[in-house]
């Protein structure tokens, strides 16, 4: 599982310029799944997520009680290693994606997360406005 995660003064995704999700001062987490992932990954990123102290004076989203915009993103697997066209064959399809993307969403709610979701499988529109310079890349 990895995460790309930005620390954002607010944030919204739009499907067909319908907002699906939208949040204010907090995190954005765009989200990418491998085949390999289970409910270890689950927890561990959902935990990693609520507490790292990436925020304001160091602090974490739990500690702020801030908000988390939770994107799905399987491009973080592409692999560009060959060629000039990006295989995505690391990406776990979308019925083994989503149920573990679906998870995270819910674990975070359960340590206490408000939670706002892009829409899995669709083409979504991302717009955020960054707050300091934190974008964090975490994998396991």
């Amino acid at each position: 599982m990895k995460a790309v995660v930005q620390t954002v003064g607010e944030a919204e995704v739009t499907v067909e310029g319908e907002s699906v999700g939208a949040i204010g001062e907090g995190l954005l987490v765009l989200l990418g799944v491998t085949h390999t992932d289970g409910d270890a990954e689950v927890r561990w990123i959902a935990e990693k997520l609520w507490s790292l102290r990436i925020m304001r004076e160091e602090q974490s989203a739990s500690d702020l009680d801030a908000p988390i915009l939770l994107v799905s993103q399987f491009t973080l697997y592409a692999d560009t290693r060959k060629g000039r066209r990006p295989s995505w064959n690391a990406a776990a399809p979308g019925p083994v994606a989503e149920p573990l993307f679906e998870a995270v969403a819910a674990h975070l709610r359960s340590l206490g997360a408000h939670v706002e979701t892009g829409r899995f499988g669709a083409m979504m529109a991302v717009r955020s406005v960054n707050l300091g310079p934190n974008t964090i890349l975490l994998e396991r």
